[in-house]
């Protein structure tokens, strides 16, 4: 959790869970509380380390005019968050100049505004084959969260059967294609089947569909192939394609340069686009799906 970068929190839909995780009737819980239960216990949680000692070192830095986001950065280095998403919380939680003044609330509702810029969330709906329409529908229009239906156990089911080579599905994919439906017993038959009928209505099962929009849009992640060879996009080997890096939107040709290999970083000379047969230097944006190749001095 402290080197989380953006969380999916799983919750039941059918409200057939409780708090602790434990089997309920179906329908007797409120999954709704489920997300209001874990955001306050991630508030609580950095409130706990940002409270730890506060008063004496609240003064300190009052005393040497230290500013917020320094102080607040040395507490919270080690959870993964940066100087411009503790800038940004600030800004969200006006806050007395004095950090000796602030109180618990104070540190509460910080640390709140702290979690959703640094660890922002997706709420997995899962059971959505079997929640009601009602329920899966307060949580989809739960402000101020992302909610995408998702039916776990039917990915599952998909990936099994690709496996055993029974159909042809792309994980995330809005249909799959039985192969040998002969090699099918009545009950697989049929749960394909009803799988099928939850495809055409949700358009996937929203399992890679949490994934992807986690990295690409909460994270805003690009995808860069770096490569050796930029002719037949590969390594030394021969392998196509062997490496795909994550970087965020904006990165620079030595920023993959780095990723790949801090020598590579430091000894970097120029880069090859690879698709455009362009060169381009150490400054240039790389963008999603690039195939790079890093020059760098020997």
């Amino acid at each position: 959790l402290r080197q989380a970068t953006a969380l999916i929190h799983v919750i039941d839909a059918t409200g057939g869970t409780d708090f602790e995780g434990n089997p309920v009737p179906a329908g007797s819980h409120d999954p709704i509380e489920d997300v209001h239960f874990l955001e306050d216990e991630l508030a609580h949680w950095i409130a706990g380390i940002l409270s730890r000692n506060w008063d004496k070192e609240a003064r300190r830095a009052d005393l040497e005019e230290t500013p917020p986001e320094k102080v607040l950065l040395g507490r919270l280095t080690g959870l993964g968050f940066t100087d411009m998403q503790i800038h940004m919380a600030l800004r969200e939680a006006p806050l007395d100049p004095k950090m000796a003044h602030w109180t618990s609330e104070d540190l509460f509702r910080l640390a709140r505004s702290l979690r959703q810029r640094g660890k922002p969330m997706i709420l997995a709906a899962n059971k959505a084959d079997l929640a009601p329409s009602d329920t899966l529908d307060k949580l989809v229009n739960l402000e101020g969260y992302h909610t995408i239906p998702t039916s776990a156990e039917y990915e599952l089911a998909l990936r099994r059967a690709a496996t055993a080579s029974l159909i042809a599905y792309e994980p995330g994919g809005p249909s799959f294609k039985i192969l040998e439906p002969e090699k099918l017993t009545a009950i697989q038959a049929k749960a394909l089947d009803t799988i099928a009928v939850f495809l055409q209505k949700r358009g996937s099962t929203g399992v890679q569909q949490c994934l992807e929009e986690a990295v690409f849009k909460l994270l805003n992640l690009i995808v860069v192939f770096p490569v050796e060879d930029e002719h037949h996009w590969s390594d030394k080997s021969g392998n196509v394609l062997p490496d795909a890096f994550l970087v965020p939107r904006g990165s620079t040709a030595a920023d993959v340069a780095f990723k790949v290999h801090t020598d590579l970083g430091n000894h970097f000379i120029r880069a090859i686009n690879a698709r455009t047969k362009m060169v381009v230097g150490r400054d240039h944006p790389v963008e999603d799906g690039d195939v790079i190749k890093i020059v760098a001095k020997a």
